[in-house]
């Protein structure tokens, strides 16, 4: 860490290693380390769990700071995984809840369902179908919003006593499959703003990880906000992004998520913990599938 004062080994380094004059040295000091020191870091200094001296140098000190970081993180992870497990075990010969809004599987539906679980099916008609469902799922989510009566007159004259929805609408897409319900999406909200998650599971500890969000900064005042996966099997990642919602003052009865595949388990798991929120599927599969439907949609 650097100090207050001007070091004098600094200077003596400078002067015979680089070349440097006495007097270059105490005006950079003057003019940009010190200011800096602080402004920045000698605030820090009053807030700080632990300072360590001797600025690199002090490998020990560091090691042990490091060792301690990486031993919080994997109790941190293993708890997390135990808690996983335990609401799978709670759940898993439970019911659905009511929360759980099934698409109708209608003679169109299952046609549809199959031409794109068809894996000879050639791309541009898997993307047809697939945009046509993801449009149904959205709609089917839109049935659950709330709306305000609203009196307009027709070309004809007339007053027709209709409805309008009662606030903004958002969507969040949790990259990169969520990507694959953009054109349903608009199709159906075209002026939708949209924020992004990036979560991934990690091969080392099988915990999903943020590692990049944005959202609307009005997205708390919305009156929904759609979740956006086509793929869930143990719900660790739709967890994460609802806890994410949430954080950032999204009430939990306005989250809908929409998702083309679920594992019974997944659903039971989310909804176990946020059981006010809304789930819109076409089809419940089998728990852990794995995923392919972002590979099939964008051919790689």
């Amino acid at each position: 860490m650097p100090t207050s004062a001007l070091d004098e080994e600094q200077v003596t380094r400078d002067v015979r290693e680089r070349g440097r004059d006495i007097e270059g040295c105490i005006k950079q000091w003057m003019s940009f380390v010190k200011p800096n020191f602080e402004k920045f870091v000698e605030p820090q200094r009053k807030v700080a769990d632990i300072i360590i001296p001797a600025r690199l140098d002090n490998r020990v000190a560091i090691d042990i700071v490091v060792g301690h970081v990486k031993r919080t993180l994997k109790e941190k992870s293993r708890k997390h995984q135990e808690e996983l497990q335990r609401l799978g075990k709670q759940v898993e010969d439970e019911p659905l809840s009511e929360n759980v809004l099934l698409l109708e599987q209608t003679r169109e539906i299952v046609g549809m369902n199959t031409v794109i679980q068809n894996p000879m099916t050639a791309e541009v008609d898997f993307i047809f179908y697939f945009d046509r469902l993801s449009s149904l799922l959205v709609e089917r989510a839109m049935e659950n919003l709330h709306f305000n009566p609203k009196d307009v007159l027709t070309p004809q004259g007339y007053h027709y006593k209709g409805l309008e929805m009662a606030g903004e609408v958002s969507a969040v897409v949790i990259s990169r499959g969520g990507s694959c319900f953009e054109t349903g999406l608009r199709r159906v909200i075209p002026d939708c703003k949209c924020g992004r998650l990036l979560i991934q599971t990690s091969y080392r500890t099988g915990e999903p990880e943020l590692h990049y969000w944005k959202l609307p900064s009005d997205i708390a005042s919305h009156d929904s906000v759609l979740l956006l996966d086509p793929q869930m099997s143990s719900g660790g990642a739709a967890l994460m992004a609802v806890k994410v919602l949430v954080d950032h003052g999204v009430s939990e009865e306005k989250v809908v998520f929409v998702t083309y595949f679920a594992g019974r388990m997944g659903v039971n798991r989310l909804l176990s913990v946020f059981p006010n929120m809304k789930l819109v599927v076409c089809k419940i599969v089998e728990d852990f599938q794995e995923r392919w439907l972002e590979e099939k949609y964008f051919g790689c």
